[in-house]
Parts: structure tokens; C-alpha cells; sequence
């Protein structure tokens, strides 16, 4: 789905839970223990939406939201915690909170609250990217290419608004990872270069090539500032 969640958890097993649960439906989701970890991910990354505990070691979850608000508005944060006072939710949600749910809680309302802030951020935002005659709905999740549907897996759609996001910009192997797999990248695995083979294919089979290679830098969306600077590397991209 190409979105990244960022999930503020000190319990183990919740966090565990939380981030296997949301990798499987389709999310990029980086975890932190503590509230310092969480304030250094919130300053250095772009999050689509933060899953914050209010009792986290180092610095407590009120305190990571109040700051982060100074700096950020726009992204959506659920408090998930095991405060259920009345007045909890009322400090949580008038400290910055868009939305408050209480432990022990049901995956499937976790869920269901998470694509109800993702759908209510892309409303203000705008739900369409594109480029030239790519373009893909991410309320819809719907990818067409001069006119016809793409059908493309979560990683290819996660690839896709990446680079849609970043047009004209060389990606680096390091970055793509990090954004799209929650991962830092491994140089002696090819998986990034299966997934773009696979994605260029699938773009290709309605229009001439969008992502080029750059080489030792990485990949990029446009035309390469210099004709051949792509050359060689691609065919084996």
C-alpha cells in the first residue's frame, strides 16, 4: 500500500503483535521501544500515520505528541493505550491525538481506525499521484497507465507511490529500503531489483520507460539528466 506507520510500543509482545499484524495487510511499519527512539524516528523519517502508547519509557507518549505537534500537524496519531479514564482521552485527544483507543483492543478495530485516518488524511491531501499518463488512486488503490488498470502487488504499489512521490529524484537502494520495507538494505540480496524488474514490465506493457537506473546511485522517476546515464545498468535492473 506504500504506507508507513510508526509504531511507539514499549511491550514486546503488543509491538510484536502490532507490526507482524500490519506488515501482513500490506503497511511498512518501523517499531520503537522507548519515547526517545519514537521522537528521533518522527524527526528523521515521513510517516503516514503514528500508533503511539502513552507509557513509554524515557519520555512518556503525551510528551513525544505534544512536540511532535509543534513540528507536524498533518500526520494522523492513534493513542492506543491502556489508559481508559474519560479524562485520559480528553488530555490524549486535546494534546494532538486523532483518535484514542484503549487496551486490550480488537486487530480488526485497530485496523479499521488506521484506514479511517489514512482515508480521511488522503481527503485533505488530495488521493491521486501522478506523472505524466501514470497515476494511481490511493483511497482506490487503483494504478492505470494511458487510461487502462495495472494490476500490481502491495511492494510494486509501495515502489510506485515511492517514486511518485519523488519525481525527477534518484532514489537510492538504501532509501527504498528503509521506505518501503522497513529495513535497511541488504547489497547482497537482488530483491529490489526483481521488484523493480517486475514493476517496469508491468509499466512498460502501456507506455515507453518511466524508472531508469541510475547507475551507482539508484533509481529514478523522470528522464536521467544525461542520455546513457542509465544505459547498461537497466537491463540488468
Amino acid at each position: 500500500m506504500g504506507i508507513r506507520i510508526l509504531v511507539a510500543e514499549d511491550d514486546a509482545k503488543v509491538a510484536k503483535f502490532l507490526v507482524r499484524g500490519l506488515r501482513e495487510e500490506g503497511f511498512t511499519v518501523e517499531h520503537a521501544a522507548d519515547g526517545e527512539t519514537a521522537w528521533h524516528f518522527l524527526r528523521s523519517g515521513d510517516w503516514d500515520l503514528v500508533i503511539l502508547d502513552w507509557w513509554l519509557p524515557a519520555q512518556d507518549g503525551l510528551t513525544v505528541l505534544q512536540r511532535f505537534r509543534q513540528v507536524n500537524r498533518a500526520t494522523p496519531v492513534l493513542f492506543l493505550t491502556a489508559r481508559d479514564a474519560v479524562s485520559d482521552r480528553v488530555r490524549g485527544l486535546d494534546g494532538g491525538a486523532d483518535d484514542y483507543l484503549c487496551k486490550p483492543f480488537d486487530f480488526e478495530e485497530l485496523l479499521a481506525r488506521v484506514r479511517a485516518l489514512i482515508r480521511r488524511r488522503d481527503a485533505a491531501s488530495g488521493t491521486t499521484l501522478s506523472y505524466r499518463d501514470l497515476s494511481i488512486d490511493l483511497a482506490a488503490q487503483r494504478v492505470e497507465r494511458a487510461g487502462a488498470f495495472l494490476e500490481l502487488t502491495a511492494k510494486e504499489q509501495a515502489l510506485l507511490i515511492f517514486f511518485l512521490r519523488h519525481p525527477g529524484q534518484v532514489l537510492s537502494r538504501t532509501r527504498i529500503y528503509d521506505h518501503v520495507w522497513g529495513e535497511s538494505s541488504d547489497f547482497f540480496s537482488n530483491t529490489l531489483e526483481v521488484h523493480i524488474k517486475d514493476l517496469r514490465r508491468k509499466l512498460e506493457s502501456r507506455g515507453p520507460r518511466l524508472i531508469h537506473t541510475v547507475r551507482g546511485r539508484g533509481y529514478l522517476l523522470g528522464e536521467p539528466a544525461e542520455s546513457g546515464a542509465a544505459a547498461g545498468a537497466e537491463d540488468r535492473a
